[in-house]
């Protein structure tokens, strides 16, 4: 090797701040302890090669025979590999020998660092010559970059994602400014204009532009230098064009990681015609996705056995990402390599044949959630939660086009509208409604009147009813009619027409008699026992809804058993039996907890509140009081009759018990609350201390270690890094962040931090 005056090797020098990379960073220097062979794996622009040069430099001690940099990008005869290496050491080939020999002669006695960078497009050939280095010399290292992992045994890869990406709800400035991806674009962006800052104006603005770029470092690189002429909030604005405006980059850097168009084109011209059609046939999704949704989606009958096989090549490829939600495996794709890969599905005249295939692929689906739904509801509700995207745009573009199968598949999801999104299905049902296809349908009549009905709007409930009624009078079935009947019953009590609200529940009950459909059976009891709560009919609404817990039971329907019980508590409460309708409310939330049905939780947080009230638990009591209020700002719901009835007295006397002023606080926090944590407090688990200090006195309920780990999450730091701080486990760092939470009677990480501002010494 080239002998040097300085220390050892070519790494190239760093021209910008390195920001960011804490973990990865650490995780990748304790692979080295005891690995030889350690890649830097992520996708393109993701700043795999600048982590190279930063770890690389910090390792350097360790080989006094140098760190050497082979930058592969440029290399596309695949024999030449071996000579770029060789001429990255200084070294020449001699005669017509073999290059690899060469290059494992010249380092066989050598304590040194080989960086190869780049390698996805020469993967294999990579692999064989570090296999073969690593072999020569056992003072040889090596560290590879790719977008793939190069497959040997002895490799320990360290995957490399996007910048963590900054929450939403981020006010403070100190705080966001230590998120990674903001970190990256304020530095950037100050580089480039000169004057940049963080500002509570842009911030907005900023937060967006780091989440829409996914947190790659290259587009937030691009992106920033933008701030020359636009601001944050206008670059946000041209995101649909990301390919033309992230442009621009420095003139020496890489041809392709000038643009980010040109990033991503690299890796996309790496694939064969199989993986490049199902990359570009992923992006019609709009967002996540299951390995059956591809199977009926992407690929062509007789090949559907393929698309493990294609998906896996392409998450190696570090182009698809896995993902977990629901604990369910699933897959989805960056925004811009979704908009990239668009770009080509549009190319390749292949966007109309996958809106049809989607559109059949999800209303199929969606159907199957209307047929077992009642029965298997937690399963496909927690499909849905993962699919929505897919669903809501199929749902979109078949409402745009006016398409019949819209309503059909709208009214199919009636379990997700009533139980995650109350609001967004009302407002879907009045435009499809609106329209002359979904004029006359009654099942989705019947589903807005019942939507309504959960928002206490009985004029709109009566009047979507009212048309469905008429509809199904002529057209059937009845089981729907006595359905309707029922809701309408309901619609008229809340609009106070007793005579009206008993004639459709009368007829509603004959018809449910006659047609022995367990729905309508249900739907009779339910209203029932709700017009009994309403009406304040106790013994009533106890019959009832004991009748109609007891067939939910039978059939496994855990929406209507949580209606059945939360009108049983309600009923028992009225009779002043506070432990009695406490079990009753408490078993109806745990089962709304699992299903996330936020009317529901919102409903008996209150209903908990009444009988904390009872108890004498007025702190308790307020609390719920106040996450209800958050609860039903979040629901859009207006509370009903019923169930303010037991509100009032229960409300005037905890606000008796504490006082104005104490009242108001304890509300307060009860509004702070998430609704896990706000769920949590009324069954019970991990109370709260009675007392919790937001005081600057000195007084505090943290322990010493929790003080401690209360101060790093303020400044930002994840479990990993605070464990590593502290020299703690993971698992104990968040043992100790719950334990704070708790003590405090916070749900979020933002509160500790808010805490620890309000009492620094």
């Amino acid at each position: 090797m080239a002998r040097q005056s300085g220390p050892a090797g070519n790494l190239p020098a760093e021209t910008t701040s390195f920001v960011g990379r804490r973990r990865e960073l650490g995780e990748a220097k304790n692979k080295f302890q005891t690995a030889r062979l350690v890649s830097l794996v992520g996708p393109g622009g993701v700043g795999k090669t600048r982590l190279s040069i930063r770890l690389a430099g910090q390792l350097s001690r360790n080989f006094p025979d140098g760190v050497w940099f082979v930058e592969l990008a440029e290399v596309r005869d695949r024999t030449l590999i071996a000579s770029t290496a060789l001429a990255a050491l200084g070294l020449r080939e001699h005669g017509t020998g073999d290059p690899v020999a060469a290059l494992c002669a010249q380092v066989k006695d050598k304590r040194l660092l080989l960086v190869l960078d780049n390698c996805e497009h020469l993967v294999l050939q990579a692999a064989k010559l570090a296999s073969r280095v690593l072999k020569a010399g056992a003072g040889v290292c090596i560290l590879a970059t790719s977008r793939e992992p190069l497959g040997l045994i002895e490799e320990h890869v360290v995957p490399l994602p996007p910048l963590d990406l900054p929450p939403l709800d981020i006010e403070d400035l100190g705080r966001l400014r230590l998120n990674e991806a903001v970190k990256l674009f304020v530095e950037r962006a100050a580089a480039a204009s000169g004057d940049f800052e963080l500002t509570g104006d842009n911030r907005s603005s900023v937060v967006q532009l780091c989440r829409r770029l996914d947190g790659i470092p290259l587009a937030i690189e691009l992106a920033a230098v933008r701030t020359r002429a636009l601001t944050p909030e206008q670059i946000c604005g041209r995101l649909g064009q990301r390919f033309s405006l992230l442009s621009g980059g420095s003139p020496a850097a890489l041809p392709r990681h000038q643009t980010l168009q040109a990033a991503i084109e690299w890796s996309y011209e790496l694939l064969n015609e199989q993986e490049a059609q199902l990359l570009r046939r992923l992006s019609a999704f709009a967002g996540r996705f299951q390995i059956d949704d591809v199977e009926m989606v992407c690929l062509e009958d007789g090949i559907a056995s393929a698309a493990t096989d294609l998906l896996s090549s392409l998450v190696d490829k570090s182009l698809v990402f896995r993902d977990t939600a629901a604990g369910t495996p699933c897959y989805r794709l960056h925004e811009s390599m979704r908009e990239f890969s668009h770009l080509h599905l549009v190319k390749a005249g292949e966007i109309h044949l996958m809106h049809e295939r989607l559109a059949g692929h999800f209303t199929r689906r969606c159907g199957q959630f209307a047929a077992e739904g009642r029965h298997r509801l937690l399963p496909w509700l927690s499909w849905m939660e993962l699919e929505a995207d897919n669903v809501r745009a199929v749902l979109d573009r078949l409402t745009l086009a006016r398409d019949p199968a819209a309503v059909n598949m709208a009214a199919s999801l009636m379990y997700f509208w009533i139980t995650r999104a109350t609001s967004e299905g009302a407002r879907r049902f009045d435009r499809l409604l609106d329209s002359s296809d979904g004029g006359n349908h009654p099942v989705a009549h019947y589903v807005r009147g019942f939507l309504a009905v959960l928002q206490n709007d009985p004029e709109v409930a009566a009047r979507s009813l009212s048309m469905g009624i008429a509809t199904a009078r002529v057209e059937g079935p009845d089981a729907l009619l006595a359905r309707l009947l029922a809701m309408a019953s309901i619609a008229s009590t809340m609009s106070a027409d007793p005579d009206a609200a008993r004639r459709q529940l009368e007829e509603a009950t004959a018809i449910a008699a006659d047609v022995d459909e367990v729905g309508a059976t249900l739907m009779v009891h339910q209203a029932s026992a709700l017009n009994g709560v309403l009406d304040g009919r106790p013994s009533t609404v106890i019959a009832s809804a004991t009748s109609g817990a007891a067939l939910s039971r039978e059939l496994g329907d855990q929406y209507s058993l949580v209606m059945m019980l939360m009108n049983l508590g309600l009923g028992t409460l009225q009779l002043g039996k506070t432990l009695e309708s406490e079990h009753h409310f408490l078993e109806a939330l745990t089962i709304a907890r699992d299903l996330d049905d936020r009317v529901a939780q919102c409903y008996l947080l209150g209903c908990l509140g009444c009988c904390a009230s009872r108890r004498r638990q007025p702190r308790l009591a307020a609390r719920l009081f106040g996450a209800m209020e958050t609860l039903r700002e979040e629901a859009g719901v207006t509370l009903n009759a019923g169930i303010c009835r037991a509100l009032a007295p229960a409300t005037a006397t905890t606000a008796a018990a504490l006082g104005a002023s104490r009242f108001a606080s304890e509300t307060a926090a009860g509004r702070s609350l998430g609704r896990a944590a706000a769920v949590q407090l009324a069954l019970g688990e991990n109370t709260p201390s009675p007392e919790p200090s937001v005081s600057t006195t000195g007084s505090t309920p943290l322990g010493p270690r929790e003080l401690e780990v209360a101060r790093l999450v303020a400044e930002g730091g994840t479990n990993k890094e605070i464990g590593a701080r502290l020299f703690l486990s993971e698992r104990t760092v968040e043992s100790h962040v719950r334990n704070t939470l708790n003590k405090l009677g916070f749900s979020k990480r933002a509160q500790i931090a808010a805490w620890v501002a309000a009492n620094a010494n």
